[in-house]
């Protein structure tokens, strides 16, 4: 998975991509159809965001974690990714599966108004 990490009044360091890609390292492998994530960390009003979006089987997903401190930020916008590509993974699921009908036979709807009950 390709990751582009860009920064925005934020000076992106080698320690800053390792924390990313040990973070994200366990949703490529739940999610392997991923083929990038774009990450933008920004500074604004003493906040950092980080703000992520992806492609994932044909729906476009974006999240954002805010936090005063960087790594809270990213933590919390990678964990808003996983729910979001799992909720996705369920829909696609969901659609998969045919939905069972209910419907009765008749020969029973007969034998019951037959009957006295009583």
């Amino acid at each position: 998975m390709k990751i582009n990490l860009s920064g925005h009044h934020v000076e992106v360091t080698d320690s800053i991509r390792e924390h990313i890609n040990e973070k994200f390292s366990k949703i490529e492998s739940h999610f392997p159809s991923l083929i990038a994530l774009d990450i933008i960390l920004s500074k604004e009003h003493h906040k950092i965001q980080a703000e992520i979006s992806t492609n994932y089987e044909g729906t476009r997903i974006s999240v954002k974690g805010e936090n005063e401190v960087m790594y809270p930020a990213i933590a919390s916008a990678a964990k808003k990714l996983d729910a979001a590509l799992k909720h996705r993974k369920g829909q696609i699921k969901a659609n998969l599966h045919e939905k069972p009908v209910s419907t009765t036979p008749e020969i029973a709807h007969e034998i019951i108004q037959e009957m006295d009950l009583k």
